[in-house]
């Protein structure tokens, strides 16, 4: 799919007279190494957003407790529309009453390589390893490296589709879990949430509003053991 037909859905749902988001370029590429970013997004609910480069866009998840170091945790990634990949420059204050109103702050940033096989151990294209429901990959970030894996577990039946993704058990593994986002700062700017919405928008009472679902012990469908709870 071309870029600009993936991008129909992220630019119907904003009005780009009011937002500061990127409207995005068609056909746009970075150089070298596919990128990734992790944004934390406190909006209807706080989450952070998962974004791989994909195919000239940002192939995105919701993921509501927050990617985690530790392999015990199992994470729901819930996928949103694809981004165009100036979107993982963005961080500030989307306003009331547009889409996804809120604080957005980039949590991590890097690059990643894939590590998608068939079952014969032959590469395959990432973006084929999306579509059949399983993909491995290399993280190469500031706070998340070493290997990880999404994984589709439904969406048939008219279910809305949901994937887990999980951290490989390797040398870049831990037990931090997943830091308490009202704590956690911009790889960019080392601002937290709160920073960025006064400074922004002038409104740091907003952040938080909605809370933040830990993880608890014993976790397991999605939401994993615990969130770590510190800075990150």
């Amino acid at each position: 799919m071309a870029a600009t037909d993936a991008l129909g859905e992220y630019r119907r749902k904003r009005d780009f007279g009011r937002t500061t988001e990127p409207r995005g370029e068609p056909g746009a590429a970075t150089d070298g190494e596919p990128v990734f970013v992790v944004q934390i997004h406190d909006a209807t609910a706080m989450h952070f957003d998962f974004r791989l480069e994909v195919g000239g866009v940002l192939k995105s998840w919701a993921v509501p407790r927050g990617p985690s170091r530790d392999p015990r945790d199992k994470r729901l990634a819930v996928p949103t529309e694809d981004h165009p990949l100036e979107y993982r420059e963005f961080e500030g204050v989307v306003d009331d009453g547009e889409y996804g109103a809120g604080v957005v702050i980039v949590w991590d940033e890097g690059t990643y390589r894939s590590l998608a096989t068939d079952r014969h151990g032959r590469e395959v294209p990432f973006a084929d390893a999306l579509a059949d429901g399983h993909a491995s990959f290399w993280l190469d970030g500031r706070k998340l490296r070493g290997g990880y894996a999404l994984t589709r577990t439904r969406g048939d039946a008219g279910r809305r589709e949901a994937w887990l993704l999980v951290k490989r058990a390797d040398e870049r593994a831990s037990d931090r879990g997943t830091p308490d986002p009202l704590r956690a700062r911009s790889v960019r700017t080392g601002r937290t949430l709160r920073q960025v919405a006064a400074e922004d928008g002038g409104a740091a009472d907003r952040v938080g509003r909605h809370g933040w679902r830990r993880g608890r012990p014993g976790g397991g469908d999605g939401g994993g053991r615990g969130s770590g709870g510190g800075r990150g």
